[in-house]
């Protein structure tokens, strides 16, 4: 019977470098595919910023838009082959900082007589829809509060949002997750059916609700709502973590003496984090981005949120100047933004794991 052959250090190099030219022709073909796929998310945002910079009085030139863009996506482009691709970390950043700048040269070179920050007036002029040109008649009635108190209204609503969601979720998930009772199994289908039941029949109910209870025109009103339609998914997902905590390392703290609640807090509750900052980063976004509600339950000018101020400000003004719509529309996003920004690392690691009927 012959001997098989082994492969010589030649073929076994020839073969290592087309496992490599293959990994790196996948990785190219998936990076192509998710930038192409983004484009159509992000240029609607980049022209947004483009628009609240550089628009004037009468609108913005197209070409602007199109110069921001083709420096703007080339950048987020660029960034993501140097995190893709670049192991060490000094290099990664030395990369980005050198791509940012290189992008921030070319902005200024080539649209950068375009630039402004007039459209930003909204910030410390509340009467600024009466200045524009052609609104210097308009009534008393019409002023606008100011930002800040539809924005400080909004992180109200959303940080108060956030916490009960968090506090509910969290030691409901936990009793659905380790105890056994009547109904149970009953309790969680309707939970599922709770978050699948579409909010918008809900409207007329929730008003007449809000009017006798004498909470319609509050934030407080608007808060018990929104947390409420929220709670059912946010208990889910947190049972689903809790689940995923095995129960030898709760056993193992009341071995050693630990009462029920301090187990809870001292050991499975550090094992959730990531869950609990999970399930709080989206509550604090739907609680920052609600109109529905607020739309119908609001009317008085002092509860305002950002959401009910760039609908109006869109309304009175588009026709004459949008870039102040657009430069509102960057300051209403940019919590969510910087939220994101300083949750993604633990966001992108968020697991569920198995969810236990």
């Amino acid at each position: 019977m012959a001997a098989t052959r082994k492969p010589d250090q030649a073929e076994w190099d020839a073969l290592a470098a087309r496992s490599r030219s293959e990994a790196r022709r996948n990785q190219s073909l998936l990076i192509a595919f998710l930038v192409t796929v983004s484009l159509p998310v992000l240029l609607p945002y980049f022209w947004m910023f483009t628009i609240s910079v550089s628009a004037k009085t009468g609108g913005v030139e197209s070409i602007v838009l199109w110069k921001s863009s083709a420096i703007l996506v080339p950048t987020i482009v660029g960034i993501g082959l140097v995190n893709a691709f670049v192991g060490d970390r000094m290099r990664k950043l030395y990369a980005a900082a050198a791509i940012v700048v290189a992008a921030v040269l070319a902005i200024f070179i080539s649209i950068g007589d375009e630039l402004h920050l007039g459209n930003y007036v909204f910030l410390h002029n509340s009467n600024f829809v009466q200045d524009l040109e052609g609104r210097r008649q308009a009534t008393t009635e019409s002023q606008f509060p100011s930002v800040w108190l539809a924005f400080g209204n909004s992180l109200m609503l959303a940080s108060a949002q956030t916490v009960l969601v968090l506090f509910v979720s969290t030691l409901a998930g936990y009793y659905l997750s380790r105890f056994q009772f009547a109904g149970r199994q009953a309790f969680l289908q309707s939970l599922l059916i709770l978050h699948a039941f579409p909010a918008m029949t809900l409207i007329i109910p929730i008003f007449l609700l809000m009017y006798w209870s004498g909470m319609l025109d509050t934030l407080t009103g608007v808060l018990l709502v929104v947390t409420t339609l929220e709670l059912p998914f946010a208990i889910f997902i947190m049972k689903g973590f809790f689940d995923a905590v095995p129960w030898d390392i709760e056993m193992s703290a009341l071995a050693d003496g630990a009462s029920r609640r301090q187990a809870f807090f001292m050991v499975v509750l550090p094992q959730v984090r990531v869950g609990m900052l999970a399930v709080g980063v989206f509550a604090f976004i739907k609680g920052f981005e609600e109109y529905v509600f607020v739309r119908t339950l609001l009317f008085d000018k002092q509860n305002w949120v950002m959401s009910l101020y760039i609908f109006w400000v869109s309304d009175d003004i588009m026709g004459v100047d949008y870039g102040i719509v657009a430069a509102v529309a960057v300051f209403y996003v940019m919590p969510s933004v910087m939220l994101y920004l300083f949750c993604q690392k633990y966001l992108v690691q968020m697991n569920i794991g198995g969810i236990k009927g």
